[in-house]
């Protein structure tokens, strides 16, 4: 059990007990990515489904609160780190590690945040009355099974978070977990399924521009995949 738990841990802000881990439990965690993407779901909907008892307005507004605050803005974080360092390597590559390591947020990163933010504010707003609960649940499940496919599809740029976790990836859960939220999909909310071309998108996005995969790729990626499959959802409810 400690790999599902630490997958939570990474993922999550959740009160959760301290776990003695092995490298090899670091590892296995990311098979669980998932999991942690689906407690995220179920809190964000349940935050939706309570503010829509007043107005679509605060429903949005309730999700996107808690949407962040359970993972800490944890993915929005990486988000801009990359926006930053796409900018920066646009001008001159040879900083953008640099960029990727330094903790402070530049123009390029506050206005991704800010970006991604108002997205998902207004895609929640038109998603009370369009999509299915259990579609809700799913985005960030489907958004959290991409790092295994990025993991096996990119070279790592360092070492580091990204690759501990990373070296557990395999095809066959990374398969698995595809084809249980296709099969979701296909029963629920078929609007899903456009996480799957995203994925690869942004994999093909960071080979050209980045050069590889890393943790804050991981975390930009979770955001971009969030707001592709939930305006897909929108779109095409």
């Amino acid at each position: 059990m400690k790999a599902p738990i630490l997958a939570l841990q990474l993922m999550t802000r959740l009160p959760l007990p301290d776990v003695k881990a092995t490298s090899a439990d670091m590892a296995r965690a990311i098979r669980w990515f998932p999991l942690a993407g689906m407690v995220v779901g179920a809190c964000l909907t349940g935050a939706v489904w309570a503010g829509g008892l007043h107005s679509a307005a605060l429903a949005a507004l309730c999700g996107l609160l808690v949407w962040v605050g359970i993972t800490g803005a944890l993915h929005l974080d990486g988000l801009g780190d990359i926006a930053d360092a796409s900018g920066a390597a646009h001008v001159d590559r040879a900083r953008l590690s640099a960029v990727l390591a330094d903790p402070h947020i530049g123009s390029f990163g506050v206005v991704a945040i800010v970006l991604q933010l108002l997205a998902k504010l207004v895609l929640l707003f038109l998603a009370c009355s369009k999509v299915p609960w259990l579609g809700l649940v799913l985005v960030p499940v489907a958004a959290r099974i991409a790092p295994l496919l990025w993991t096996l599809m990119l070279p790592p740029l360092h070492a580091g978070m990204g690759t501990r976790f990373g070296s557990g990836a395999n095809w066959q859960v990374c398969l698995a977990w595809s084809a249980l939220l296709a099969v979701c999909a296909w029963a629920f909310a078929p609007a899903l399924l456009a996480v799957f071309p995203a994925n690869v998108l942004w994999a093909l996005w960071l080979k050209r521009r980045i050069g590889g995969i890393s943790g804050d790729g991981h975390g930009a990626g979770i955001e971009i995949a969030e707001t592709a499959t939930l305006a897909a959802l929108v779109v095409l409810a």
